[in-house]
């Protein structure tokens, strides 16, 4: 775990997690993805097993939350269900967490690009990140979607 500023930084898999620790994340990203965007789908997706799971804290207090992995040997590592707590948007958080996401992915997968599937309205913000658009618009869940891909370094 790092600190930086008013979080820290925490990066695990999945079952280094307790009970209450996971409970809190996967809440958070229903309470994002499915309740505030109205999508349902099957949250759990059996991806996070493999995952990297980021989480920026303050304290006890989940800010934001996202996962990187790679779904087979034959697709580019990901960063995926990037979430910020309502309570918390507007300080920065996406993009710092964004970048921590970044660094781990570099670590976990060095030498390679990170692809995404960003919700279209967020385009320009991941564009500001490295990450450039590789498809056309398409629509996930009810949710116009872009591929983007961030080139590796």
């Amino acid at each position: 775990m790092s600190t930086s500023q008013a979080y820290t930084v925490d990066v695990r898999r999945l079952d280094a997690f307790s009970a209450l620790e996971l409970y809190a994340m996967l809440k958070l990203r229903v309470d994002v993805f499915v309740v505030e965007q109205d999508c349902p789908y099957p949250e759990l997706d059996g991806n996070d097993v493999d995952c990297l799971h980021l989480r920026l804290m303050d304290g006890n207090a989940l800010l934001a939350c996202a996962r990187v992995w790679r779904p087979s040997a034959d697709v580019l590592p990901r960063i995926g269900r990037v979430a910020v707590s309502p309570d918390h948007r507007g300080k920065k958080l996406g993009e710092a967490l964004m970048r921590e996401a970044i660094i781990a992915c570099e670590h976990e997968y060095p030498g390679e690009a990170i692809e995404i599937s960003a919700q279209s309205h967020l385009q320009r913000f991941y564009g500001s990140l490295g990450f450039a658009a590789t498809s056309e618009e398409y629509v996930e869940d009810g949710i116009p979607h872009v591929d983007m891909i961030r080139s590796a370094p």
